[in-house]
């Protein structure tokens, strides 16, 4: 039945409403859905009584919480905003206030302190009579849901290695990316099958193959295909990637796509080794990572 939670309190003038808004705007909030009546005030004229608003802003956050404590909390403010980079926050609230007001308005920025329940917070008075603090856990996850991952140790595991000959001066660059990456890992050599096919496009069959032996806990599948000037890359490459995510589907042994899809020659070998990274290397420890993650949800979910 609840909606929502609103904090109502009258900026007192017209320069004071703006201020505010422009400080919170400055700070990142989303904008809420406002409302503006006929005869607003203007910078010049004298305030209203507390009745009879005429303007309204609002502030929008993901989260909102209705606190009440026992005894003496040493809270800076009665409005509190929880953050997730204290540190970037601190130094926005700063800039604003020596834009807005210099070194003197600067002076109405708390410290950042830490506080005695694992946190660390800072107060700022934006306008006179407007104090709020700004805080965020020492822990990076609390109060954040624990995500279930995959380990990075393949002992015990065994994999099969898919690699195309087509390409062989990329596929061989592929394939010891994919090899130093279990062996790193954990896994023996007496656990890694290595298949050779013709091209990528007969990766899928080898691929379903090694899954419906039932020998292997993952698939890295690697290859290269360059676009050239025809059609052909384009009905390869569909054919190749629906091949494999249909068998691994359909068997549920996890596959890894290693297959490089790319314009130039000069491109594969960047990614191969060469500048970005190489994705053997990177398949291999997707395939590393799946197999504990799928151990896990096997055993119920376990962390």
């Amino acid at each position: 039945m609840i909606k929502g939670i609103s904090f109502l309190r009258s900026a007192g003038s017209a320069v004071a409403f703006d201020r505010l808004g422009r400080f919170f705007s400055a700070l990142g909030f989303a904008p809420g859905k406002g409302w503006n009546e006929e005869g607003s005030l203007t910078g010049g004229e004298a305030p209203r009584p507390a009745t009879e608003f005429s303007r309204g802003a609002s502030f929008l956050a993901p989260l909102g919480n209705l606190e009440f404590v026992e005894g003496r909390f040493p809270a800076p403010a009665d409005v509190l905003v929880e953050v997730t980079a204290l540190d970037a926050v601190h130094q926005a609230a700063e800039a604003w206030l020596r834009a807005e007001g210099g070194e003197e308005a600067a002076g109405r920025l708390g410290a950042i302190t830490e506080t005695h329940w694992k946190s660390r917070m800072f107060s700022v008075e934006p306008e006179p009579g407007f104090v709020f603090g700004f805080w965020a856990w020492t822990d990076p996850v609390k109060g954040k849901p624990v995500a279930l991952d995959g380990d990075l140790s393949a002992a015990g595991m065994k994999f099969g290695v898919v690699v195309a000959r087509w390409n062989a001066v990329i596929t061989d660059r592929l394939l010891d990316g994919a090899l130093d990456a279990l062996l790193r890992s954990g896994a023996s050599r007496a656990a890694i099958e290595v298949v050779r096919v013709p091209g990528a496009w007969e990766i899928p069959a080898a691929a379903r193959a090694l899954a419906n032996a039932g020998k292997v806990d993952a698939i890295v599948t690697l290859g290269c295909l360059l676009r050239g000037e025809t059609a052909h890359y384009e009905a390869i490459y569909n054919e190749v990637a629906r091949g494999i995510g249909q068998s691994q589907q359909e068997t549920g042994v996890p596959h890894s796509f290693g297959v490089l899809t790319c314009e130039t020659l000069e491109q594969a070998l960047d990614r191969a080794g060469v500048k970005a990274g190489n994705k053997g290397f990177e398949a291999a420890a997707a395939a590393i990572e799946m197999v504990s993650l799928r151990r896990k949800l096997d055993k119920g979910g376990t962390v």
